[in-house]
């Protein structure tokens, strides 16, 4: 009898790493694939992207709306308790063996509870990882602590998982799911991408994703001094991925349709998908923001990434990423050292340090391997401590 392994997806973001892992579950012997789509997925604002996910061959089991009209902490809170309840009744009626979920974001975090209280182990993919500026730091190192099966990205990630008391006969090191999709996309070329996005490139190309900080205060004052930066930019053109729906997200939303509105030079997107964003890294001059997305996908094209402010402050990054202050004169300074010759020159060699891809394939087979009567059940392992 298969194992029956549910994918939890919330954003467009976490489907897009999910991708490939997806594919491989799907066309197991061993293996019987069922997707709950919640979050983002199911909200027209941020691109209705469960057609997305259809589209792609995938039959969507269960629909979790958890989308409230405010995006306020109170309406992010209640959001939760609405995806806890609706995860719990998905789960009830699929039954599965494992359940699989990505990352840190709150609609995770809620159907892991749900998973939890049904007895239901939980595979968890990109533990360990820190980002000081998000209340995703804190969800990330709970979901580890409701989790039984954990597949890392970095050595170091792995001895943070284990640090926190997770046997490490449970953590496996598997590199960065992106690095897979770039791998295996067949990108656009320019004039493909073009036309895919509708707006022509320039001498100089920005791709822009710039998330709330949801750990500060100041979301809005940051996206105001990154558009500041922006606008002095010469011969430049920039297209923007809009942000996730997080406190202060609509906010920046209206700041980035503003300012696409009053230059000519600009545009966005709901939400670019797969292949026309990796399409967009590996045309563009670099990315800037604070998305996981620079520090994790983008070095692996040789591009740098501007990483400004703390929302990924503690995560390892490459050579090719300049952070900085999320204020205009830093962010103008960190543009003109990602458009100087001498950095360009130097990202031949810049190495990605979440790896080289495969790291799918290895969940997979781990997965089918993997008896579940046997993992439900975890003690507390306590990590050495050294005099």
């Amino acid at each position: 009898m298969k194992k029956k392994i549910c994918v939890v997806t919330g954003s467009r973001a976490e489907y897009h790493l999910l991708y490939w892992l997806l594919k491989y579950i799907q066309k197991s012997s061993f293996l019987e694939l069922q997707i709950i789509a919640t979050g983002m997925h199911l909200s027209f604002e941020y691109g209705y992207t469960i057609q997305g996910i259809e589209s792609d061959g995938f039959h969507v089991d269960k629909k979790v709306d958890m989308q409230l009209v405010s995006n306020t902490s109170q309406g992010i809170t209640k959001s939760m308790g609405l995806g806890m309840m609706g995860c719990a009744d998905a789960l009830a009626d699929l039954k599965p063996d494992i359940m699989l979920v990505l990352g840190d974001r709150y609609e995770i975090y809620a159907a892991c509870i749900a998973a939890m209280m049904a007895k239901i182990p939980i595979a968890h993919l990109h533990g360990g990882e820190t980002t000081e500026g998000a209340f995703d730091e804190a969800i990330r190192h709970s979901i580890t602590k409701m989790s039984h099966l954990h597949f890392v990205a970095t050595e170091e990630y792995k001895q943070r998982v284990i640090q926190l008391g997770e046997e490490p006969s449970r953590v496996y090191c598997v590199g960065g799911l992106g690095v897979d999709s770039i791998r295996h996309v067949k990108l656009l070329n320019r004039k493909e991408l073009e036309k895919e996005i509708d707006f022509k490139l320039g001498e100089r190309n920005l791709l822009v994703t710039f998330h709330p900080v949801t750990l500060e205060k100041n979301s809005e004052l940051q996206m105001i001094e990154l558009l500041a930066a922006l606008t002095e930019l010469k011969n430049t053109k920039i297209l923007f991925t809009m942000p996730n729906s997080d406190p202060e997200g609509r906010k920046l939303y209206k700041l980035i349709e503003n300012f696409c509105g009053q230059n000519d030079n600009a545009t966005f997107h709901l939400s670019l998908g797969q292949l026309r964003y990796l399409s967009c890294v590996q045309h563009f001059d670099g990315v800037i923001g604070n998305s996981s997305s620079g520090l994790l996908e983008v070095p692996t094209f040789k591009k740098g990434t501007i990483n400004i402010g703390n929302r990924q402050l503690g995560r390892l990054s490459a050579d090719s990423v300049i952070n900085c202050n999320p204020d205009r004169e830093s962010i103008s300074f960190a543009l003109r050292k990602l458009f100087s010759n001498k950095f360009k020159s130097q990202l031949a060699n810049v190495v990605n340090p979440y790896g080289d891809g495969g790291a799918s394939k290895i969940i997979l087979e781990t997965i089918e391997n993997i008896k579940v009567e046997e993992i439900i059940k975890k003690r507390f392992y306590d990590y050495p401590i050294s005099n």
